[in-house]
């Protein structure tokens, strides 16, 4: 399974949010940091400001602020709010299905029980669960990964 873009900014958004409580933060913070696009974030804090996960706070010196404690944002809560839905194959979807295995094949429920268990494991994690222990360990710093770096030999 993989998660759309919006739940994976969704969640890179929380957990910066949740990292930097004692100052607000701007969206181009984030977009800066994980380069991304600014729009399409724009697009993910609005609806996570619809939620109640995210404040925002207007003016000059705004910016944004988590809504609500960490530890009162679930994992899988948020997933399930962000994921349009989670057709792991063509039969999932009864309207778009033109598989003839359908009605004798038993993947689908596989993938569905498979599908299951993921959530499961999302809904016992909170945003303060995946927030380092310490706090002086915030990692929000970009890492960036070079391509094609150089290779270094020795002779």
């Amino acid at each position: 399974m993989r998660l759309t873009s919006f739940t994976d900014y969704s969640l890179r958004t929380l957990l910066y949010l949740a990292a930097n409580r004692d100052r607000l933060v701007t969206i181009q913070d984030i977009a800066d940091l994980h380069v991304i696009s600014k729009n399409h974030l724009m697009k993910v804090v609005y609806q996570l400001g619809l939620s109640g996960l995210v404040e925002t706070v207007r003016g000059r010196n705004g910016g944004l602020r988590l809504g609500k404690e960490p530890k009162d944002i679930n994992i899988g809560a948020l997933v399930r709010s962000t994921e349009t839905d989670f057709f792991m194959a063509e039969c999932f979807d009864r309207a778009a299905d033109t598989c003839p295995l359908t009605s004798d094949c038993k993947l689908k429920h596989t993938l569905n029980d498979a599908t299951r268990a993921f959530l499961t494991v999302l809904d016992q994690q909170t945003l303060a669960d995946m927030l380092p222990a310490d706090p002086a360990h915030n990692q929000t710093k970009p890492v960036r990964i070079m391509r094609n770096a150089a290779k270094s030999t020795k002779a």
